[in-house]
């Protein structure tokens, strides 16, 4: 323990735990951060090794024992039935029905949403009524066969945090000074900052500021494997990401059939992974997004007002130099054609993802961290319940050049960053100019590639600008375009141009002839930056890490698997859970989705079995598959392992698919009539997480 260990142990004692047990056992689980966590305080609280030891090899007996893995739901059920209770570790929503009125329990790894739960838990913790609550929870079996229910609720304790007490976050947070308050956040998601610059760090602390500031637009666009993902779907269970795929009205803002509101009014956050790759069905929905991001409030029929912050993460593909000196690219290039102007202009703040390390043990810390649950809750805390927007607008002074939007995204990016390192304190002048320095810059990035984009002079005042503590004005630069002449004085395109091609009014080279208009240079753009849309088409298909929500549609094998099939021979699949009816028929529709590939010649199946599978059945049934197969000249080839864990699907073409829950990923219909049993992109998923990457 360093000194900073020793500290925050002291004024936070139980609410903090070490980092690098969480990492070593994170990598061989694939078990949410908050159960891990949860299990490492409670078995792993000690400085001895050897206790520390034992302490790990408990966590996993626990995890084993009671932690309800995917596809696991029928056995946890049996060993209620048979044993009358057991404890399991899971999430558990509660819901109420209107044609029973009463409330209903449903844990999503056990994969039953008819369990009866006793109001006295569900009044003790808001959080089971509001997204659900990860939890140690009792099942008990009910005898009672008049019953409509098989299992109850008998005792359930929370893992996540039930209740928060701000002030006394607060009162531990005066002990610490400004830089160390900032090694305890990036602690606290797992960062070393000793190893990290002090511009580093300020990025990281970026990263959080949608998670503390209600409607605060965001945008990270760099490399790949920087980490831009995991802030919004490990970090804090109040924020969701959307993984590519459609957005639409209904799901983000609002149902009009079902009047139900979306995304925006459950979640502080909704990020968007993969911006690039999202498909806007219906322009509304743009124009929707527009006045929510503006002002968090919009209408569907019915005014909506809600505190959801908007976060964009995706790729570049070119080089920043290569974008900043070209007079055609800009820095959004890699934003879906619908993202205009106006959306463009509702970013308070863009993250350089360019300059983030790539994803590397080096950065990971070993020392002591909050408990991710606490600090979120803390953030979630701020953003219900503070405003510094006051606060900031009394104290700072910024230059002729920021405009209104301007304004307001610079004041929202101090206000956040006085949230999470200043919660009660007042930073210093010099601490103050570096938020307001950095505040303007990133809202300066987002001002310069709109200038780029614009024909006329609309968006040309970007020497935004603060009065420093001297009263003299500071003009603040963006470093990868400050010597950039093509993004600092670009080339105003003509509206007719439409071959890559610049033109520019002709000066003194070429004189002007009284009768006619003016004379035209065209400059040929090389073909290494032309921006063609076509290309998109060619480009290989990207590697992807991504978490379906509890609850979430739009996810078919067609859908997940149908981009990475191309010149396909053979297909292997390895999950050891297709055993009964409705596994075999998952494993009919991935073929149903497979087959669709030309080159297609053969399957490999390799499955498992248990004391409760009807191996003839099981036989019976495989073989009309292969038959079927055979009759579209395609091979099953059938393997069964004992002793088969993994779930992984590998295509000779190098690409495997890696499906937490393998095959078996969606909710079991509550009627064999109800839209969505025979299409998967209408069913309801049970949380998962697929991994897609390159062998």
């Amino acid at each position: 323990m360093d000194a900073l260990d020793k500290k925050l142990t002291s004024a936070f004692d139980g609410k903090v735990v070490r980092k690098d047990l969480l990492h070593r056992i994170k990598k061989g689980t694939n078990v949410p951060t908050f159960v891990l966590e949860f299990l490492l305080a409670r078995y792993c609280a000690s400085d001895d090794s050897s206790e520390i030891q034992a302490g790990l090899e408990a966590v996993l007996d626990t995890l084993n024992d009671n932690y309800v893995r995917p596809n696991e739901a029928n056995k946890a059920q049996s060993k209620v039935a048979t044993k009358g209770k057991y404890r399991f570790i899971d999430k558990v929503h509660v819901n109420y029905v209107e044609k029973d009125r009463r409330h209903w329990a449903a844990l999503e790894n056990f994969d039953s949403r008819k369990v009866a739960i006793s109001d006295k838990f569900y009044r003790d913790n808001d959080r089971l009524l509001q997204g659900g609550l990860w939890a140690e929870v009792t099942i008990a079996y009910n005898e009672i066969e008049d019953d409509d229910y098989a299992f109850y609720i008998e005792d359930l304790r929370p893992i996540q945090l039930s209740r928060f007490d701000y002030a006394r976050y607060c009162e531990g947070r005066a002990e610490f000074s400004r830089n160390e308050w900032l090694d305890t956040i990036l602690r606290s998601v797992g960062l070393e900052p000793t190893r990290l610059s002090h511009r580093l760090k300020l990025h990281f602390i970026a990263r959080l500021f949608t998670l503390v500031e209600p409607n605060f637009n965001f945008i990270e666009l760099g490399p790949r494997g920087t980490g831009k993902s995991y802030f919004f779907s490990e970090f804090s269970p109040y924020s969701t990401l959307i993984s590519g795929g459609q957005a639409t009205k209904a799901t983000l803002f609002y149902n009009n059939q079902r009047k139900k509101i979306g995304l925006v009014g459950f979640w502080d956050t909704v990020a968007f992974d993969e911006v690039g790759g999202i498909k806007v069905k219906d322009q509304d929905t743009i124009q929707i997004m527009k006045d929510f991001m503006a002002n968090g409030r919009f209408s569907r029929g019915v005014e909506v007002i809600a505190d959801a912050s908007m976060a964009f993460v995706g790729n570049l593909d070119l080089s920043v130099e290569q974008i900043v000196n070209s007079e055609v690219y800009d820095l959004f290039q890699p934003l879906p054609k619908e993202f205009d102007l106006a959306v463009m202009d509702r970013f308070a703040l863009y993250l350089p993802g360019w300059e983030m390390p790539k994803n590397s043990s080096e950065f990971l810390t070993n020392n002591y961290g909050f408990i991710t649950d606490y600090l979120a809750e803390a953030f979630h805390y701020q953003l219900k319940h503070t405003n510094r927007y006051e606060e900031v607008s009394k104290r700072i002074r910024l230059g002729t050049s920021v405009e209104g939007r301007d304004e307001k995204g610079i004041k929202k990016t101090v206000g956040a960053f006085l949230k999470i390192l200043h919660p009660t304190r007042i930073p210093s002048d010099e601490e103050f100019e570096e938020y307001v320095a950095y505040a303007i810059e990133c809202r300066r990035r987002v001002k310069e590639q709109m200038n780029k984009r614009k024909s006329d002079d609309e968006f040309e005042k970007i020497n935004l600008s603060y009065m420093d503590k001297n009263n003299k004005q500071v003009i603040v630069y963006c470093p990868e375009s400050k010597t950039a002449d093509a993004t600092q004085n670009p080339v105003r395109k003509d509206i007719h141009d439409e071959q890559g091609v610049v033109e520019t009014e002709a000066t003194e080279e070429l004189p002007k002839k009284k009768e006619t208009p003016a004379q035209k240079v065209k400059i040929e753009v090389p073909p290494e930056i032309k921006n063609e849309e076509p290309l998109e088409e060619v480009i290989e298909p990207k590697e992807q890490h991504f978490t379906i929500h509890y609850g979430a549609t739009g996810y078919s094998y067609e859908s997940i698997l149908s981009p990475y099939l191309a010149g396909a021979k053979t297909v292997e699949i390895e999950d050891p859970y297709i055993r009964v009816p409705h596994q075999i028929q998952n494993f009919v529709r991935f073929c149903e989705a497979v087959v669709k590939t030309p080159t297609l010649r053969k399957i490999k199946l390799c499955t498992s079995y248990d004391d409760q599978t009807d191996m003839k059945e099981l036989s019976d049934r495989l073989n009309d598959v292969k038959q079927s197969l055979l009759e579209l000249d395609i091979e099953l080839d059938i393997q069964i392992n004992e002793h088969l864990h993994d779930r992984e699907i590998r295509v000779d073409n190098g690409w495997a698919i890696k499906i937490g829950r393998g095959l078996d990923f969606y909710q079991k219909p509550d009627s064999w009539f109800n839209v969505g049993v025979y299409d998967q992109s209408l069913k309801k998923c049970l949380e998962t997480k697929i991994d897609i990457f390159k062998r």
